[in-house]
């Protein structure tokens, strides 16, 4: 991950973005029943030999979903882990198929969000 130098992880616009969309963010976590079937619609996770940091719900449970019950506060080290997740582990193709209707992809992205509000985002220079 490629960040800007910050000591600090800046929590007013974390919780800005998770009040924003703090309904959707809610549902997804309640609804979300593990049932792993939006791994199957993910090509990088079936092209990952199966790698549980790849399924959609991980991603986005364990990025946005973390975020939301800690209420924005986390280390700059998480931080960069989720950035990995939204960023390295996603490619945002909009396949991820949940059959409760959570809109994972948009989870996604204000995992995104959040992460470049914090200099954390995708190197393109790998």
């Amino acid at each position: 991950m490629k960040h800007k130098i910050k000591l600090e992880i800046d929590t007013a616009p974390i919780k800005s973005i998770l009040n924003q969309n703090k309904k959707q963010i809610k549902l997804g976590l309640s609804m979300c029943a593990h049932c792993a079937l939006c791994a199957e619609s993910c090509f990088l996770y079936i092209s990952n030999d199966r790698d549980p940091e790849y399924m959609p719900a991980y991603k986005f449970i364990n990025t946005i979903g973390r975020l939301y019950k800690k209420k924005g506060k986390v280390s700059k080290e998480a931080l960069e882990k989720m950035g990995e997740l939204v960023f390295d582990k996603c490619v945002l193709c909009t396949r991820c198929y949940c059959p409760f209707g959570i809109d994972i992809p948009s989870l996604i992205t204000l995992g995104r969000r959040i992460c470049r509000s914090q200099g954390v985002f995708r190197e393109y220079d790998k």
